[in-house]
């Protein structure tokens, strides 16, 4: 087999094609590419095979291995193309890539932004979820999106996440007569008709007064926004994440989420994991959107309603945190016993012995182990005068561990 050459057509099309790329399409014996590529070389004498599949060209090249053959494709074959597949199927010392400008690099030339410090997503063959996550973890995101993951999907989980701190720039067609380039929100790009051929550049807005929070345990308690009644203490999140033996793959559910301290500290131990926010109160819920876009979450998702009966379409959990049963605590307790996965663990905050009781009986009945950690918190006071404690009300901690799994200390 000779050399093929894998050749990369700018944005504009042939113009777009270096001194380098069009000798090479001039001096081969076969060209492969799309209708719309070959086309633009309908002039030349070579031999073209038209690509219907990417999968196909494996296939087309074994065909015709004597030949002088030029592919076809757009942008750089590296990125995001048909060069990955290649080098899967064909000795590296057989292809040569000729790069051009890709839809990305383009799309940032329009916007007028640097791109040197972009992440840059293919959402074909990537779950949403994937997609998403990947968008903000980062402060700029281009994504080449996919029937499979449109825009308007893209919009709609960030929405569900709380996540709207962003300027979207949405550019389609580039290149075309019909180009178009826009400046858009998240709220906006949800409801947005848009073409098929796009680049959506994400870019995070950051307040420079702003502290950048980066991922720890222990976050204290001053820094999220809610009522002091609703945000689970720092001494006692930091205990009732050790107990809940979170792994990075692991589903979550936070039920009454509250201001979200917790899913936003678990949100650093499951990487790759998933965590449903559970909570029904309206004001509470604007402090949970709040403080889940300070923190920049990836994995968190908000779960609107009221426990049980929101719970049925969200995945089965390996872990539960309940740190607020809007006095539903049995049924709530019954609904997650037939969800939770073998081994799986619940961990519960009670402040009231009222509380403490009915979950102990639950779980004694129905196969737990249980233990069950009393914290008696007491911090100085840095606006006083003088150096003192001030106790905090004790909290339970009850974990239960669903079978007869040992507990680990």
């Amino acid at each position: 087999m000779g050399t093929i050459h894998v050749v990369g057509a700018g944005i504009e099309g042939q113009e777009g094609f270096s001194q380098r790329a069009l000798q090479l399409v001039e001096q081969a014996g076969v060209i492969i590419g799309t209708a719309k590529q070959l086309a633009r070389f309908s002039h030349l004498q070579g031999k073209k095979l038209l690509l219907g599949n990417e999968s196909d060209l494996c296939d087309l090249l074994r065909s015709v291995a004597q030949e002088d053959v030029v592919v076809l494709t757009s942008g750089d074959p590296l990125f995001f193309s048909i060069g990955r597949e290649l080098l899967r199927n064909i000795p590296e010392e057989n292809l040569e890539f000729v790069p051009n400008v890709t839809s990305a690099q383009f799309a940032f030339a329009r916007i007028k932004q640097p791109w040197d410090d972009a992440v840059f997503i293919s959402a074909e063959g990537l779950p949403l979820r994937m997609v998403v996550n990947r968008i903000i973890a980062n402060d700029k995101v281009a994504v080449l999106t996919h029937d499979s993951c449109p825009a308007s999907a893209i919009a709609e989980e960030m929405l569900h996440r709380g996540r709207e701190g962003y300027s979207v720039y949405v550019c389609e067609n580039l290149g075309g007569k019909d180009e178009r380039i826009e400046e858009t929100t998240i709220k906006a790009l949800y409801k947005m008709d848009i073409s098929p051929l796009n680049v959506l550049i994400f870019i995070k807005r950051f307040d420079k007064k702003a502290d950048q929070y980066r991922p720890t345990l222990g976050i204290g308690d001053s820094q999220f926004q809610g009522l002091k009644k609703q945000i689970t203490p720092e001494e006692v999140r930091v205990i009732a994440l050790a107990k809940l033996q979170l792994r990075h793959d692991m589903t979550l559910w936070d039920i009454g989420a509250g201001s979200g301290s917790l899913c936003i500290e678990a949100d650093y131990l499951l990487p790759h994991g998933r965590i449903y926010a559970v909570e029904r109160n309206n004001e509470y819920l604007g402090y949970l959107r709040h403080n889940l876009n300070k923190f920049s979450t990836r994995n968190v998702r908000i779960i609107e309603g009221e426990a049980p009966t929101c719970l049925e379409n969200i995945p089965d959990p390996d872990r539960v945190f309940i740190g607020g049963s809007g006095g539903k605590l049995w049924s709530l307790l019954e609904t997650i016993d037939e969800r939770l996965k073998p081994d799986g663990r619940i961990v519960l905050t009670a402040s009231t012995l009222d509380t403490l009781s009915a979950a102990a009986d639950f779980f004694e009945n129905n196969g737990y182990t249980i233990q069950v950690t009393t914290i008696n918190v007491a911090r100085t006071n840095n606006y006083s005068d003088y150096k003192i404690f001030e106790a905090q009300n004790p909290v339970n901690i009850i974990m239960a561990t669903k079978s007869n799994c040992a507990i680990l200390d």
